[in-house]
């Protein structure tokens, strides 16, 4: 049996593009492997639980080996909840700027984080600041690399 092969922009079907919005009722990777309730439960939980890592990681870091103290895990919750916070808060409204924009929005985020994680080990302000200038310029090239091929100049996914 014959099947009509979808009809691409070029045979003169346009394309129908979809306005960005940051809701569930976006499509994407998420939500074509599995379905709109899983992948709203990803959503929400890939914050959290890399906050929590992030917590224990900077805690880690800070406590060198000594013993765990309440200020320890106070500092640990706390990195753990500014960071969730922040991904969450980038996640929201990253998806609503150009892509230039979009990208630069998750490089700060890396560098910040990076940063203040790199920080903890008790090395110089400049060798940080460097370090995570590099990983901040290193996510920008990849995200605008991604963002440039699959949207639009309006900030339409393409696929």
């Amino acid at each position: 049996m014959a099947q009509a092969a979808p009809a691409s922009p070029a045979s003169g079907t346009p394309r129908t593009s979809r306005p960005r919005t940051s809701g569930a009722d976006q499509p994407g990777f998420l939500y074509d492997l599995m379905g709109p309730r899983a992948a709203s439960i990803v959503k929400w939980a890939m914050p959290v639980v890399g906050g929590l890592i992030y917590g224990f990681w900077a805690a880690a870091i800070n406590r060198d080996t000594g013993a765990i103290t309440g200020w320890n895990v106070l500092f640990g919750f706390v990195c753990a909840i500014a960071f969730a916070a922040a991904w969450i808060g980038v996640r929201m409204m990253a998806p609503l700027m150009r892509r230039e924009l979009h990208a630069l929005m998750w490089m700060a985020f890396a560098g910040i984080a990076f940063g203040f994680i790199y920080s903890q080990t008790g090395a110089t302000i400049l060798r940080s600041v460097l370090m995570s200038l590099a990983v901040a310029a290193s996510v920008y090239v990849v995200l605008f690399y991604r963002y440039y091929t699959h949207e639009d100049a309006e900030g339409h996914r393409v696929n």
